[in-house]
């Protein structure tokens, strides 16, 4: 985490400093190691002394800041800081609520005798298990699949899809393309951005 430290109309003290970048150090939990967090400490001049100072917090690339003013500058960073703390929180309990709200998931174990089975023993009513696996091949795909998941696809536009996956935070996202009528998955590529699967029969 980077901390830039600006003032204004004042000095920031080596002591001042040192307790900045110390108790900054609880924002460490919240963001990772790339944040960059803005300090700005001013002194103002106001007809109330409980408003000399003013620390300001804002966490780069982020909508998330705090401003407090108080009668020292620690005890206006002590407030800014808590004020921030609170804001991370409800965001992350914001995408923690979203991704519980996720789409469930079905997942289908296939046997050694060439059938399909819910891992939650409900009955899957779409599968068709009158066709077994031919025995001499059952073996080797069973020792390769290790799991079958059932996702309910959606009508979605691509940029539906990608908001929903950045909200979520989901590494692919099954969905129905009315475009090409066909059930297509959105994947996050390592290197950034989103590739898009269409199946093609050849």
């Amino acid at each position: 985490m980077q901390i830039v430290i600006k003032s204004r109309q004042m000095q920031v003290t080596p002591q001042l400093r040192n307790k900045i970048e110390r108790k900054l150090q609880r924002l460490s939990r919240w963001v990772n190691d790339n944040a960059r967090v803005e300090v700005t400490v001013a002194e103002e001049h106001t007809r109330s002394a409980n408003d000399k100072y003013c620390v300001q917090l804002a966490l780069s690339g982020e909508s998330v800041r705090s401003e407090v003013s108080a009668l020292t500058a620690s005890a206006a960073l002590d407030v800014a800081l808590d004020k921030l703390v609170a804001q991370l929180s409800r965001q992350k309990d914001r995408i923690t609520r979203k991704r519980h709200h996720a789409t469930p998931i079905k997942i289908l174990s296939l046997s050694r005798s060439g059938s399909l089975t819910s891992l939650d023993e409900e009955p899957v009513s779409d599968i068709d298990e009158s066709f077994p696996v031919e025995t001499e091949h059952n073996e080797a795909i069973w020792s390769r699949v290790l799991e079958i998941r059932r996702l309910p696809t959606h009508s979605m536009t691509d940029k539906e899809v990608i908001e929903h996956m950045e909200q979520g935070g989901d590494a692919f996202y099954p969905f129905f393309n009315a475009e090409s009528n066909s059930v297509n998955v959105m994947y996050r590529l390592e290197s950034g951005g989103y590739g898009l699967l269409v199946p093609a029969q050849e």
